[in-house]
């Protein structure tokens, strides 16, 4: 009998694998329900959806590795990175989605986010005033017009697997939908800075490095509190705060 991985889990959702099948375990139909229709629209390798009974959906394992994790090395070589950017590419300038992703919330609403965040990180201890200050001044630059794009809306590194440099698959799509295609190219890069060269020689188009920089300020600042309460260590080395640290 095949024994059953538990990949992820916490109060919101769970992700477990038993043999080459994956089921995510989500009380939140939405989040379901937009997880399959991009899947089915996105032009890049995906999961097979098998079948679904909510809560829960059963999608295929995708083979091959990814190029590192949030907080351990990189790896893989300049050409996967560039076959990761290559394939980010083919996403962005796909057709757009119905729905509104993650990374299309508008600018009021982010820097509302944001403001109220910051102010609990500081107010309840979590991160130093001036680091906060700091980092909250280079996410700015994330709030400006953008045109929007499909975009997957949680593109962490973990997320995308490659096999001999080919992308193999792309996983977790419930986040997706029209966004901001910078979002993406920053999220997936997050704690990996050293690599953006060369997602961006895969990427093949100019984007501007001030608004990559302020995602990985602005998302870090996003999330701190949600890991920390959820069982989660964003003070690991290379993780959420060293991202922001490294902005000092």
């Amino acid at each position: 009998m095949d024994e059953v991985e538990v990949i992820v889990a916490h109060s919101e959702r769970a992700t477990l694998r038993v043999g080459e099948v994956f089921l995510k375990v989500d009380p939140d139909r939405a989040r379901i329900d937009a997880e399959v229709e991009a899947i089915s629209l996105a032009p890049v390798p995906t999961p097979k959806v098998l079948w679904r009974r909510p809560p829960v959906l059963a999608i295929t394992a995708i083979p091959g590795t990814t190029l590192g994790s949030l907080g351990g090395p990189s790896t893989g070589s300049p050409a996967a990175w560039a076959a990761a950017g290559a394939a980010i590419r083919t996403l962005h300038e796909a057709p757009l989605p119905p729905r509104l992703g993650r990374a299309g919330r508008s600018t009021a609403a982010l820097a509302a986010e944001l403001d109220q965040e910051c102010g609990l990180l500081v107010a309840n201890g979590i991160l130093p005033a001036d680091l906060v200050a700091r980092n909250r001044r280079v996410a700015e630059a994330a709030f400006r017009p953008w045109a929007p794009a499909f975009t997957h809306g949680d593109l962490q590194i973990a997320h995308v697997f490659l096999e001999n440099d080919e992308v193999t698959g792309i996983i977790d799509w419930s986040e997706a939908g029209r966004g901001d295609a910078l979002h993406d190219l920053a999220t997936f890069t997050l704690g990996h800075e050293d690599r953006l060269d060369d997602l961006l020689a895969g990427y093949g188009t100019d984007v501007d490095l001030d608004v990559i920089h302020a995602w990985w300020s602005l998302r870090s600042l996003l999330v701190v509190r949600w890991l920390t309460e959820h069982g989660f260590d964003p003070f690991a080395p290379g993780c959420e705060v060293d991202v922001l640290r490294s902005r000092m």
